[in-house]
């Protein structure tokens, strides 16, 4: 039977209040909303990523089949006018110069063709351009929606971290005042519990965390001497009586 000072088990109550403080702490850190939000945010980041990819090789795949389309209207204006101004000088032979009038017929259809491909391929080209430049505009929104939520996470950490440290030394401090092996006994408690090392009782009451005792272990408490360190048989952690005393 572990036995301790009644004025060093309450102090069991302080170190508690003391790791309560720090665990919750420890959890806004990890819940921070911003948190939630710069996540969602990278996702969407990463997703804008790889439609841009995905865009940017379309739009060089559309602008390729433009850049072809124009080079083939080119070169059938560019035969056409030799073959006109070959007709237009008159030299040659009569069938020869009938024969320039049916290529160049032949020639003004297929210019028209191409022509046709080549607004097509325009207009392909130039949607392909102004998506690219719809989703680099949301990915940069987004880089600097980053950028200041990042910044407003780094202020919100860097003030729970500080108060983690002040806490943390304070309950370094607070520590050093209790007994070793009662101090033992409560890290023991916290380690089994989950961080509930004390927990203080008043009458048949626990203060904080809700415990209903056995008849049995009412009346262990009850009557137990005041030095005996009584730790709960359900749940582990230690029961501080506190209140009036006989």
């Amino acid at each position: 039977m572990a036995t301790a000072h009644l004025v060093d088990q309450l102090r069991l109550l302080d170190l508690q209040e003391i790791d309560t403080a720090l665990a919750k702490a420890a959890h806004e850190r990890r819940s921070l909303p911003v948190l939630a939000h710069i996540e969602s945010l990278t996702g969407r980041e990463s997703d804008l990523h790889d439609e841009l990819v995905l865009a940017t090789s379309a739009a060089g795949d559309a602008r390729r089949a433009l850049n072809k389309a124009e080079a083939d209207v080119a070169q059938v204006r560019e035969r056409a006018a030799r073959d006109q101004a070959r007709l237009d000088s008159g030299e040659g032979l009569s069938r020869e110069l009938v024969a320039l009038q049916e290529e160049l017929a032949h020639l003004a259809g297929r210019q028209q063709t191409l022509e046709e491909i080549e607004l097509e391929a325009m207009e392909v080209a130039e949607e392909a351009d102004n998506k690219v430049a719809a989703l680099t505009a949301q990915k940069e929104s987004v880089a600097a929606d980053l950028a200041s939520l990042g910044t407003e996470r780094d202020a919100a950490v860097s003030r729970i971290d500080a108060d983690i440290v002040a806490k943390q030394a304070e309950r370094d401090a607070f520590a050093a005042t209790i007994p070793p092996k009662l101090l033992e006994e409560y890290e023991y408690a916290r380690r089994q519990t989950g961080g509930l090392g004390a927990v203080a009782v008043r009458g048949a009451r626990t203060e904080g965390v809700q415990v209903d005792f056995t008849l049995a272990e009412q009346s262990r408490i009850e009557t137990a001497p005041e030095d005996e360190v009584i730790v709960s048989e359900d749940h582990g952690f230690i029961l501080v009586r506190v209140g009036d005393r006989r």
